[in-house]
């Protein structure tokens, strides 16, 4: 029964279902609804007979379960049972239907129920029907026009997704292996989680196992390399002592038996046979390293590469060489007055000159980054590379921020070139290297950390085309970095050619005797070996019998064939493949440990971070102990200035400078005009004077008078006024720039800047040109100006008489002041001061005498003496015994004349005083003329016109246009080191920049032993 009612349940629940929910498609039942679920399994594993399935799933799940059960009638008698056996069809009907009642019950009241509660809070939401305007009209469109239900449809399904998706178990799994290989310690590695712990223990056992097999295999090769070079030592020496014969002398030496030559024989083959089975077990050793090497070298370059992925997502930490490499930056600019030095280590690779120094280290930097020549001096200035392991292989200059993918051909063509460029800057003129250094990093999978210098070429004779003092200033750079004591040499020597041709050996010997920090490399090996006839040469070198010098360890090396189209790779396959078939590994007289720039640079970079571990932290003592001695002399010395060095300085001098320019803009328009007015008069005065208003003067009549000033009016406008005008503007302007920068001097201004000020403002007056626009149009407004005739009211031509009054009372001021000078002191003069005159002055003053009687008889008289005139005067002279030249007499007479002439004016001003009324009538009947004083009305008028022209010219145009310069200048000072440190200068700014450096240097240096520590 049980049975069937779980069936039925079930049925009723799928005709529930079907009907009432809607759906149309088949599912299974267990995804389709819970109640029906519950009832199903509920009634499935049921094994409590005493209480009827039915109610039980009614009862936790439905919203009838709270009405109280009707209890169940107990059994009694056989009749009861046979009654129950009779009716169980029509029992059973009315359990199904009651269940059937109850679903049905419980479905309608959910319904409403949730009706309800969609309705109140659908009451509860506010209207956003009046908030359809923010979304615009096509989306609306858009929504019709889309079928949304055929759009789900052809989306795929989320099972065809997820096959898509990578396999992430089998990527942890590789990680887990990636992992393993990586550290150096995997017991302490906790292992990754994965879904089945058993794989993952096998894995993990698998890993060890093979790691473990792969370390054994080579520790056993190891020794079995060990225990056979011991053998074929103590082979080689047994043979070596063992005594021959001896020799009777009677009789001729028997023949050995054949005994002892079968064991002289075996004894030879056994040492042969030792000898090459050790070649053999090293080549093999050495090809497993190289094997384990370059696998980690890619998986060190995929973890790389995943740590530069999120470089964007965290703070980029620098590396520990690049730390390193920056105080080494810093410290190359840096010059103390305290005797701090440089010692810091770094990799100094000399050489002579085409030795191979520039191969050694492209081997090293596993990339072609430097210029390269046949024969000639490529490197002229030191070349400090930086080496650091990175993801991807690029160089990159300290002041540049191009990276140059040392993968591409057209990176390396433009990082060769640029590194030429820099070279051929740095030197200066008349030279042939240089000193500066240049400075560059590479970064790459696989290079060993390291700071390397490489220094020009050592050379013996200075050829034509070098400067006289190529060799001494080699030498002199090659010592100052070598005689650093933690510098590491590098010293190159070219295998090809006699060691006795060698000049840097003997250099380096001096430097370290000791050979403490000297590493000897002999390149081109393969030349050697090929020209040599006796091998031997090429150990004795390596074992540092041949040169006096010492090292720490020797290496021979094969940078390529000699052909600047070699790669890198093909270079490397030619150095092993060389090696490899060598005899001079083959007759043990290499060993396996000294061959190939591999080892060379291993070697190198361990030698390289040993002398930093034992150095650093010293000379950040000194330099803490540096700073110390500079703060207290910056303290003692200047207690209430800031520390500003040359730089911080420049800015403040800078915007003084802006601020003084900035306010020319506040000069009044009445002050500029009045400078202009009265600089333009003073400039073309005596041209006014002497060659228009005398000349006029001279004529008969007014009509003469006027045409006469408008000719000479017209040819002074043409050809000069313009240029006079502009010229006085000019000055005008610099004079006012120079009293503001003067008046602001005197505000509290630090002396420091006088000598940056007054180089700006020449330099900005320098490149400062006027508007040659601005003299045509000029030139059209003083032609205009001169024209005009027309005195309009009285206040005018009085001002014009003051003007003529005052100009010539000036002039005739300064002519009786020359004539003074001419005769020198009157008889007043003499007796006062008791001064007597010069026997010139005496002949002077005689034909002064003489030429003014002459004036007194002809008041009327022209400017200029007749030539009978001279003479008559002459004779006059000669007559009282005074001997005078003609030329003497003229130039006198041009100075009387003149006072004379200015006298008259005056004269003739005064009386026109009262002649406007004439003046109004064009002096018709009337004896005055005052044609003088309307030229001179003319000329005050064109310089109001010009003054005011001028200032606006100034004010809209020409200030900007200074304040441009101004700034132009400045930036240009500002990028130009060396004129700044030529304009600022002195004790203050050097101790500045001295305390910066050094604070600079030891903060650095603190980080960077900070993070040395945290890497061991």
């Amino acid at each position: 029964m049980l049975r069937v009612g779980s069936k039925a349940a079930c049925m009723a629940c799928r005709n529930l279902v079907s009907n009432n929910m809607g759906i149309r498609f088949r599912v299974p039942l267990q995804k389709l609804h819970p109640l029906s679920r519950a009832i199903h399994h509920r009634y499935s594993g049921s094994t409590n007979p005493q209480r009827p399935p039915h109610r039980t799933a009614a009862r936790y799940f439905t919203s009838m379960s709270r009405l109280p059960m009707r209890p169940p009638k107990p059994h009694s008698g056989g009749r009861s049972y046979q009654q129950q056996r009779n009716f169980w069809v029509a029992r059973l009907a009315a359990r199904l239907l009651k269940l059937r009642y109850i679903l049905l019950g419980t479905a309608v009241g959910g319904g409403y129920t949730a009706k309800k509660t969609y309705e109140e809070w659908k009451d509860m939401l506010p209207d956003f029907s009046e908030y359809n305007w923010v979304i615009p009209d096509f989306v609306w469109e858009l929504s019709e026009q889309i079928d949304l239900d055929k759009l789900a449809k052809a989306l795929p399904e989320i099972e065809e997704i997820a096959k898509l998706l990578p396999d992430f178990d089998k990527i942890g799994e590789n990680f887990t292996f990636l992992k393993s290989l990586l550290s150096p310690e995997t017991s302490g590695d906790p292992p990754l989680k994965a879904t089945d712990s058993s794989s993952a223990a096998s894995h993990d056992a698998s890993d060890k196992q093979y790691k473990k097999g792969l370390l054994g295999e080579l520790i056993l090769i190891q020794q079995q390399i060990q225990r056979h070079e011991e053998e074929v030592r103590r082979a080689a020496a047994a043979h070596s002592a063992s005594p021959p014969p001896p020799e009777p002398a009677p009789s001729p030496p028997p023949n050995p038996s054949p005994p002892q030559q079968r064991r002289k024989s075996s004894d030879k083959e056994r040492v042969d046979q030792l000898q090459e089975e050790l070649l053999r077990t090293q080549l093999k050793y050495q090809r497993m390293l190289e094997r384990l090497e370059k696998e980690n070298k890619e998986l060190r370059k995929v973890v790389l590469q995943k740590d530069d992925k999120g470089i964007h997502q965290r703070k980029v930490k620098k590396s520990l060489i690049d730390l390193y490499s920056e105080v080494l930056d810093i410290l190359s600019d840096y010059d103390s007055n305290y005797n701090t030095q440089d010692h810091l280590p770094r990799v100094v690779v000399v050489g002579d000159q085409s030795a191979g120094k520039t191969s050694v280290l492209e081997m090293i930097a596993q990339a072609r980054i430097f210029p390269r020549g046949s024969g000639e001096m490529m490197t002229r200035s030191p070349v400090k590379v930086t080496l650091s392991e990175g993801p991807h292989h690029v160089a990159m200059f300290k002041d540049s921020g191009r990276e140059f993918d040392l993968t591409k051909e057209e990176d390396l063509a433009a990082l060769r070139h640029e590194i030429e460029l820099r070279m051929r800057k740095s030197v200066k003129e008349g030279q042939t290297v240089s000193s500066e250094t240049i400075s560059l990093s590479v970064k790459g999978p696989g290079i060993q950390r390291m700071v390397l210098v490489d220094l020009p070429g050592v050379i013996s004779t200075v050829t034509a085309g070098m400067a006289s003092d190529t060799k001494e200033t080699i030498f002199s750079i090659s010592k100052a970095y070598m005689q650093n004591p933690n510098a590491i040499i590098l010293c190159i020597q070219d295998g090809s050619v006699d060691a006795e041709r060698s000049i840097v050996t003997d250099l380096v010997s001096q430097m370290d005797p000791q050979g403490k920090r000297t590493i000897f490399v002999l390149t081109k090996v393969d030349l050697a070996e090929k020209n040599l006839a006796s091998p031997s040469r090429i150990q004795q070198i390596v074992e540092g019998k041949l040169f006096p010098m010492k090292a720490l360890g020797y290496f021979a090396v094969v940078t390529g064939k000699g052909s600047t189209g070699e790669s890198i790779d093909a270079i490397k396959d030619y150095e092993e493949d060389f090696f490899q078939n060598s005899r001079l590994l083959r007759d043990g007289m290499l060993k396996a440990h000294q061959v190939t720039t591999k080892n060379l640079s291993l070697a190198v970079s361990d030698c390289f971070w040993k002398m930093v571990r034992e150095s650093v932290e010293q000379q950040a003592d000194v330099f803490k102990a540096s700073r110390f001695n500079l703060e207290t002399e910056w303290k003692n010395n200047y207690p209430r200035l800031r520390e500003l060095d040359r730089n911080e300085l420049y800015e403040k001098a800078k915007n003084e400078i802006l601020d003084e320019v900035i306010s020319l803009s506040q000069v009044t328009p009445q002050h500029w005009e009045a400078i202009l007015q009265k600089k333009l008069w003073e400039r073309v005065s005596t041209h006014v004077i002497e060659n228009i208003y005398l000349p006029a003067a001279q004529t008969a009549d007014s009509g003469t008078f006027n045409t006469t000033v408008d000719i000479k009016l017209k040819q002074w406008t043409d050809k000069q006024l313009p240029h006079k005008a502009l010229e006085v503007a000019w000055e005008t302007l610099q004079e006012e720039f120079a009293r503001f920068m003067a008046e602001y001097r005197g505000k509290d201004q630090d002396d420091i800047f006088d000598k940056l000020k007054e180089a700006v403002k020449d330099e900005s007056i320098k490149r400062h040109k006027w508007n040659e626009r601005a003299m045509d149009s000029l030139r059209v407004i003083q032609h205009n100006a001169l024209e005009d005739r027309s005195i309009t009211d009285k206040p005018q031509w009085d001002a014009a008489i003051q003007f003529m009054e005052e100009t010539l009372q000036s002039r005739l001021k300064d002519t009786d002041s020359v004539i003074r000078d001419m005769v020198g002191p009157d008889w007043k003069e003499r007796w006062m001061s008791w001064t007597n005159r010069s026997p010139e002055q005496h002949i002077r003053n005689e034909t002064k005498n003489e030429l003014e009687r002459l004036l007194k008889l002809h008041d009327d008289h022209t400017a200029y003496l007749a030539n009978d005139e001279v003479t008559t005067v002459r004779k006059n002279l000669e007559g009282r015994s005074v001997d005078v030249d003609p030329v003497l007499i003229k130039d006198t007479w041009h100075q009387l004349y003149r006072r004379h002439f200015l006298q008259r004016a005056l004269t003739h001003c005064n009386l026109c005083k009262r002649g406007f009324y004439y003046y109004q009538r064009h002096f018709v009947d009337s004896e005055l003329e005052c044609n003088d004083v309307v030229l001179f009305w003319r000329i005050q008028r064109m310089l109001v016109i010009t003054a005011n022209t001028l200032r606006q010219q100034l004010t809209n145009t020409e200030v900007r246009r200074l304040e441009k310069n101004v700034k132009e200048v400045l930036d240009d000072f500002g990028e130009d080191t060396e004129k700044k440190t030529h304009l600022i200068t002195g004790r203050r700014v050097q101790l500045a920049e001295d305390l910066k450096k050094v604070r600079e240097i030891q903060e650095k240096l603190e980080a960077f032993i900070e993070a040395l520590h945290k890497e061991k």
